[in-house]
């Protein structure tokens, strides 16, 4: 309740100043004359911002008094930054004038850098996918979205709704995801389930590839997806919202999102409300998936005032999903799935899913829920040329895994996860044409287990402090930039008792003095982990058409919970999961190189990496002193943590043709190749070939969409556009295969297509925006090697020739928002 108490002092006392303001006003218009609808105008001084009319017309009220750069943007023109002085109680007007480009790499991204910057200015690998593009992908959760978008980006996957994201063939702790600048803090560890955010409450998303320890800690090793809630411009007084329905073909998911605003004074308040339900998936090959449907509910409250002396935004957000658990089981001859009624049951034995039972909206009794509850507040301090930034932030993870068909309602696996984060940073005043940041960040983790059965890691204390300084210089066409950081973490857990509970026959916790018959399963612990990192890059702009840039980054990673402290059955993903203790923490030393060339009607964007990992963290399958796999919980494989060296390399190469004679035609295509290779020589010694490679690295993968827009309004519909796409993966033949833990997986090619327009009525207002959009088109049955239902298998034969689970068949779906 302190910690509780004392950020609720915080939030009320960041925002107790204020002062007069001004306002601006204008239009947007191109350089041909004619006016440009829906440009983005952002004032990054204090962060505020809003968007024109479908004239071109724009206001920005409540300004602090004061000179601004004022940053005007739109897809489809180059962006332009116009120096604007508001005087308080007075309205400046200004006219903007745009010059036609499609580039994408002139827009400014705040992740992983001390200050907003240009993308194309930075030496660090970096992406943005903007609201236009959120909108028009319809997937059924936000990871499959941005990978979509993104090359390099890919995920584990555990069926529809969850999505574990790989940046560069890393993933789980080593990639660190954030919702507007807070770390987002749940049971990574765990395959079976996803991120806990609200997708249909995320306009933009920034992507960090490569090490961003420097500003973020552990767990930033393989780069940052920061997911950014946007507030829309509020007239005062007025409430203002969007009503949005989406719904998917393929496993009946429906969802909506409503969203209120309203701008009282200087302060906007911003309420939305989600929910998404889905039934199992489907394709030709499985025919419905029993234990993939889902049920998800959000809630969340944004709060924003804008004040001379600098800005405040807090949020408060819940998240609350229910997910059926797969485990794969068929009648061997029929394969058709199969449900567990017993808790010691043969698997032969099981009674076959009744067919009313594969398309129910209705979760069965094994199922898991994730409840996820945040509170945080992001403020920007104005001192002189400098600025101050500060972020608190309380969250809560909860997971329960219900899987005793016999006692349903007791959860084998239940954790709760309490955060504390906190971040401080100040701007200094550029010295010489030096700009520097230092900071400060960390957090403080407790994780407590509750009436469950199953204890797979201890319960702990977690401290995680570290500083950092950032600087950055321009000397002619050459732009500088790097930094330093030290870290330190510090973890411990007391001794943990397991016992029979005579209830059930099941197990339960022990406490001391009272452990007669009990284990200790978790035995005291107390370490500290410490690392240093930093980044050093330039960025060399050759001309204003031409850049080159090169980078150098170390990462560090503390081991997390699993890695040193499990001891048990995770029992969702049907492994007993062993730590070690003697870990030391992961080091990582990437390269990267890239160019970008904008030309008259094309850009090419061409990035190189090279990253060294010493420590690197894997899981294997434990044998005993006589080769036999060991087994502590019948019928569930047991693997323990191993600790190597090893090494990623690759490439992304992206291709944007836009040529000015065709307007209203755009071709993309993007190549991503990420190999990883495992430098553990007694394990290459032992197993040969099949121990050569890293886990869960994607295959080459070619994605490629020509999109046609229409350059005029048709009729009722404007910004009318219809896109057609391919992608392309190829054979991974190059996997970690030890016992079998991966095996190869053929290449496939995956066709899509959608449309969309805004539907105006005869005064041109907005009345809805449509997106349709056909994934699969073909209704391929393919295997991603990166879906872990793909070795959900119980037999060595099947009579079909098909092992595992495949992915999803065909998927239609459509998304309407309704503007209010």
């Amino acid at each position: 309740m302190k910690l509780f108490s004392i950020l609720i002092i915080y939030l009320l006392t960041v925002n107790l100043v204020f002062a007069q303001n001004g306002h601006i006003r204008g239009t947007v218009r191109s350089s041909e004359g004619g006016a440009i609808p829906l440009a983005t105008i952002n004032i990054p001084a204090i962060n505020k911002g809003g968007m024109a009319d479908a004239n071109g017309f724009f206001e920005l009220k409540d300004i602090p008094a004061g000179t601004y750069d004022v940053h005007f943007s739109v897809i489809g023109f180059q962006p332009k930054k116009q120096k604007i002085v508001v005087a308080a109680s007075r309205t400046a007007d200004c006219k903007v004038v745009l010059t036609a480009d499609l580039s994408k790499l002139n827009e400014v991204i705040v992740t992983g850098v001390s200050k907003a910057t240009v993308i194309k200015k930075n030496p660090i690998p970096l992406a943005v996918i903007g609201r236009k593009e959120m909108n028009r992908n319809v997937n059924n959760n936000i990871i499959d979205a941005i990978i979509k978008e993104v090359p390099g980006i890919s995920a584990v996957t555990t069926g529809p709704n969850i999505s574990k994201p790989f940046i560069r063939g890393l993933g789980y702790n080593r990639v660190l995801t954030l919702y507007d600048g807070v770390r987002q803090e749940g049971q990574q560890w765990g395959d079976e389930h996803g991120i806990e955010i609200d997708q249909y409450g995320v306009t933009r998303v920034e992507v960090v590839k490569g090490p961003a320890s420097l500003t973020y800690g552990s767990d930033a090793l393989a780069g940052v997806i920061n997911m950014i809630p946007e507030f829309p411009a509020l007239d005062p007084g007025k409430i203002s919202g969007t009503a949005l329905v989406d719904y998917h073909s393929n496993n009946g998911m429906i969802g909506t999102s409503v969203s209120l605003g309203k701008q009282v004074k200087d302060w906007k308040y911003l309420l939305r409300g989600s929910a998404k339900a889905a039934h199992n998936y489907q394709n030709k090959v499985d025919g419905f998936v029993y234990g993939t449907a889902f049920r998800e509910y959000n809630l969340s409250l944004l709060a924003r005032v804008d004040k001379r002396w600098g800005n405040s935004q807090s949020g408060v957000t819940y998240y609350d999903n229910t997910q059926e658990i797969p485990d794969g089981s068929r009648d061997s001859l029929t394969r058709k799935f199969t449900y567990q009624v017993l808790e010691d049951d043969d698997i032969r034995n099981r009674p076959l899913v009744p067919d009313n039972r594969l398309k129910t909206y209705d979760l069965n009794p094994l199922h898991q829920r994730i409840q996820h509850a945040r509170i945080y507040n992001n403020t920007s301090f104005r001192l002189g040329e400098g600025n101050l930034q500060t972020m608190l932030a309380l969250q809560q993870s909860r997971r329960r895994e219900y899987n005793h068909p016999e006692f349903p309602q007791q959860p084998g696996l239940y954790v709760v996860l309490n955060t504390l984060n906190y971040d401080i940073r100040y701007n200094l005043p550029a010295i010489k044409g030096i700009e520097t940041t230092v900071g400060i960040n960390g957090m403080y983790q407790t994780n407590r287990s509750r009436q469950a059965t199953d204890f797979p890691i201890p319960d702990y204390q977690l401290f995680d402090i570290g500083g950092f300084l950032f600087a950055k210089r321009t000397f002619g066409r050459v732009d500088i930039s790097g930094g330093i950081r030290y870290d330190n973490r510090f973890i411990e857990w007391n001794d943990f008792y397991v016992g029979p509970d005579k209830s059930n026959g099941l197990e339960k916790r022990v406490s001391p003095p009272d452990t007669a018959g009990a284990r200790l399963q978790f035995p005291y612990f107390r370490h500290r982990y410490n690392g240093l990192s930093g980044s050093l890059g330039a960025t060399w702009n050759i001309s204003e058409r031409l850049l080159l840039k090169a980078n150098i980054a170390r990462g560090y990673r503390a081991p997390n919970i699993t890695e040193i402290g499990s001891n048990g059955l995770d029992p969702g993903a049907h492994i007993v999961y062993l730590g070690n203790r003697n870990f030391d923490p992961e080091f990582s030393l990437q390269e990267d190189v890239g160019m970008l060339l904008t030309l008259k009607d094309l850009d090419l964007n061409v990035a190189l990496f090279h990253n060294s990992i010493s420590g690197y963290i894997y899981q294997a399958r434990l044998y005993d002193g006589n080769g036999n796999p060991v087994v502590i919980v019948p019928g569930n494989t047991t693997y323990s943590y191993q600790q190597s060296s090893a090494r990623l390399y690759g490439a992304e190469i992206g291709v944007n043709i836009h040529p000015q004679r065709l307007p209203w035609l755009t071709v993309s295509s993007n190549l991503a190749i990420a190999q990883g290779r495992n430098r553990n020589k007694t394990l290459i010694a032992q197993y040969g070939d099949v121990a050569r490679y890293l886990p869960l690295i994607p295959p080459t993968q070619w994605r490629s969409e020509v999109k046609v827009s229409a350059p005029e309004d048709l009729g009722c519909l404007r910004n009318a556009y219809i896109r057609a796409g391919v992608d392309v993966y190829a054979n991974q033949s190059k996997f970690y295969g030890v016992d079998d833990s991966e095996t190869f997986t053929p290449g496939y090619t995956l066709l899509s297509a959608g449309a969309g327009s805004s539907v105006v009525n005869k005064k041109g207002k907005v009345l809805f925006d449509l997106f349709l959009q056909v994934e699969n088109i073909g209704d391929v049955a393919y295997q991603s090697n990166m879906n872990r239902l793909k070795y959900f298998e119980y037999y060595s034969q099947s009579p079909n020739g098909r092992s595992g689970i495949y992915n999803m068949g065909r998927n239609m779906s459509a998304k309407i928002i309704v503007p209010f």
